[in-house]
């Protein structure tokens, strides 16, 4: 079988920043293995490319350019909030102001955004809101560990559901 849309696979891989001898951003090991749904549009469309037609037991290694990957920061993702929002149960949690501390906040709409802590004032605090692995070209060298077809249900709702849940 091999790896197409409506199919789902199970691999292992190790992620690096820049070539294969670079810093170790990501593992995911046969004990964690990554599991998903194939074609779905949810995940960079050139690491699926390099995934395309592979089959079980088959090794990859390929290397995602910038604009691959996650693309060059941008600074209108850089963001000043309130430093109201940094406040729990009406104290300001300052282990969350500290340079580098990633953090998840709700904007006006409830929808959830990832960031990280750039520099704090008395009044707001400085978030980078893009990628965390944005400006980053990415290595992968890993194994294709299984192929099945999806499911009706998986199909339908666009992702890879658990054996333990359907």
């Amino acid at each position: 079988m091999k790896a197409k849309e409506n199919h789902v696979l199970t691999i292992c891989y190790e992620l690096r920043e820049d070539t294969a001898q670079g810093p170790l951003l990501e593992v995911m090991n046969v004990k964690y293995p990554f599991i998903f749904l194939f074609g779905t549009g949810s995940l960079l469309p050139a690491f699926e490319a390099n995934l395309e037609g592979l089959e079980e037991g088959e090794q990859f290694e390929f290397t995602l350019e910038v604009e691959e990957a996650y693309g060059h920061p941008n600074e209108l993702n850089i963001v000043d909030v309130p430093i109201s929002a940094f406040y729990i149960d009406g104290k300001l949690a300052n282990d969350l102001l500290q340079t580098g501390t990633p953090v998840s906040i709700n904007d006006d709409s409830g929808q959830l955004h990832h960031g990280k802590v750039v520099s704090h004032s008395n009044s707001t605090v400085k978030v980078d809101f893009n990628h965390a692995m944005a400006g980053k070209r990415l290595h992968f060298f890993g194994q294709v560990l299984k192929i099945r077809k999806a499911t009706a249900d998986e199909i339908v709702r666009k992702h890879y559901i658990p054996d333990d849940i359907r």
